[in-house]
């Protein structure tokens, strides 16, 4: 085992902790439409490999296949929770003004 270390090793730090700062607010965008595009994409390659199944199946590769149907499968899981979570924003956000609106009056 010529070339390793045999004491003990010293990690070093990256960060000082001078330099440590709050994590930034997430970034909120499209998320919908992002997912849904990504849905789209997966469906689109499974349809895509799908008339040459028998190629990849002969060179092991079948499993591509079926990924993009998971890929597809996982992306409408996705849509019904990002739009479940949109709704729940934009429900949260219209009492917090009806409460603002009625406090003011």
């Amino acid at each position: 085992m010529e070339g390793r270390p045999t004491g003990p090793r010293k990690l070093s730090t990256m960060w000082k902790k001078s330099e440590l700062r709050e994590a930034p607010a997430p970034l909120e965008g499209p998320v919908v439409g992002t997912i849904t595009g990504g849905t789209i994409i997966w469906f689109v390659l499974f349809l895509g490999q799908l008339p040459f199944y028998g190629w990849f199946a002969d060179h092991g590769h079948a499993w591509w296949v079926w990924t993009c149907l998971a890929g597809g499968g996982l992306g409408l899981l996705g849509i019904w929770y990002v739009r479940k979570r949109d709704a729940a924003i934009k429900r949260d956000a219209a009492a917090k003004q009806a409460a603002t609106a009625t406090d003011a009056h």
